[in-house]
């Protein structure tokens, strides 16, 4: 079955994809639309089952998500983009970059890794996938995820954003957060692509990132032939969304420079 995605598409100028992390939606990068739109084109899709896009039957596999995103960047008329994504959505820019090398002028990748999940991750994201087909309800989310998606410097001065980050937590639909959990636990390791990666590429993680390391964003960065890191402080795994200011300046830096270069 193919699945269209649903994306919201604001502003003018060179196109900047956006991909949202687990398990949240689109609306993760309201911030990114409002600071971003007035000098680039900004795409934010929900990813297959969040946010208004439906889930599909297709097997899980990050993959299935990259080749919808291809699929995407042609029902919009997108030749070439500035591609990003955060955890969950730089798994699928890695897939996207091995799989339609040719649709990404760019990459950023933020708060994710590109090593193949240990087995104690692998087992957790199968039995939290289990249970949340089990209950039908996103509690387990926001038990065990919610904690790690933001930093204690969030948690402690920015109520209104962890409230909004709970909020989309909560509006998780079980069986697509299962689903994303199985195609995260499948996936392979991703250095061979980044090493044939032939565009310039940026690298950002949050100094409080508990779910990703400054280590594992150092080691993308190496194997990345043009690659610059960028650690973003006071800032935990949701980087965008806890220091959205720092975020867009540094993408909006490393797109127009990519503009100027003839994207």
């Amino acid at each position: 079955m193919t699945v269209q995605l649903y994306a919201r598409d604001v502003g003018t100028g060179t196109p900047l994809v956006l991909l949202h992390a687990f398990p949240l939606s689109s609306a993760m990068w309201l911030a990114q639309r409002e600071g971003l739109a007035g000098r680039f084109r900004v795409i934010t899709p929900d990813l297959r089952g969040f946010g208004g896009s439906v889930l599909g039957d297709d097997e899980p596999s990050v993959d299935a998500m990259a080749d919808d995103v291809a699929r995407m960047f042609r029902g919009l008329g997108v030749r070439r983009a500035v591609v990003g994504g955060l955890s969950m959505g730089g798994y699928v820019a890695m897939a996207l970059c091995r799989r339609h090398p040719d649709l990404v002028l760019g990459l950023v990748l933020a708060a994710t890794r590109a090593a193949a999940d240990t087995e104690a991750v692998r087992a957790n994201r199968l039995r939290q996938a289990e249970r949340l087909e089990r209950e039908r309800s996103p509690q387990v989310l926001v038990d065990e995820v919610l904690p790690g998606l933001v930093g204690p410097t969030t948690y402690r001065q920015r109520a209104l954003i962890y409230g909004r980050v709970r909020g989309l937590v909560q509006a998780t639909p079980p069986h697509a957060a299962a689903w994303a959990q199985r195609a995260m636990a499948g996936r392979p390791d991703a250095f061979d692509t980044l090493r044939a990666v032939k565009v310039p590429a940026l690298v950002m993680i949050g100094d409080e990132d508990a779910l990703a390391t400054e280590d594992e964003a150092r080691a993308m960065a190496d194997a990345l032939p043009n690659a610059e890191l960028l650690v973003i402080p006071r800032a935990g795994h949701l980087c965008a969304v806890e220091q959205p200011d720092l975020f867009n300046q540094a993408v909006a830096e490393f797109a127009a420079a990519l503009a100027r270069i003839g994207g």
